[in-house]
C-alpha cells in the first residue's frame, strides 16, 4: 500500500495527465481541478467527476452510467466491484458524454 503522500502525488499526476490528454487531442471538454476532484464537462453540460478518496486510497468516477470505485492492484486501477480498468470506464464515460470516441492513454 502507498503512503498517503504517495497516493496524493500519484492522483495529482493522473488528474494532470487526463487534462493534458484532453487538451492535446482537442476533445471538447472543460476540466476543472479543485481539492480532491477533477470535474470534466462536455459541451452539452454532461459532467464526469473523477475524485480521489484518500482514506481508502481509491479513485472514484461518477458519470451518467453510474459510480465506480477503483483500487490500485499490481500497478493498475481496477474497479472494486467488477475489476474493470479505470481507463476503460473513463473513456466510455467521456465518449458517451461527447458523442465521439475518446481514448485517454494510460499514464
Amino acid at each position: 500500500m502507498m503512503t498517503e503522500s504517495e497516493f496524493i502525488r500519484m492522483s495529482e499526476e493522473l488528474f494532470e495527465h487526463i487534462e493534458d490528454q484532453i487538451d492535446e487531442n482537442g476533445w471538447d471538454f472543460d476540466c476543472q481541478f479543485s481539492g480532491n476532484v477533477l470535474t470534466i464537462e462536455a459541451e452539452n453540460g454532461t459532467q464526469i467527476i473523477v475524485n480521489r478518496h484518500t482514506p481508502n486510497q481509491e479513485l472514484w468516477i461518477a458519470a451518467k452510467s453510474g459510480g465506480y470505485h477503483f483500487a490500485e492492484q499490481n500497478g493498475k486501477w481496477l474497479a472494486t466491484r467488477d475489476s474493470r480498468d479505470f481507463y476503460d470506464v473513463l473513456n466510455e464515460a467521456l465518449s458517451a458524454a461527447s458523442g465521439e470516441a475518446v481514448e485517454i492513454a494510460e499514464l
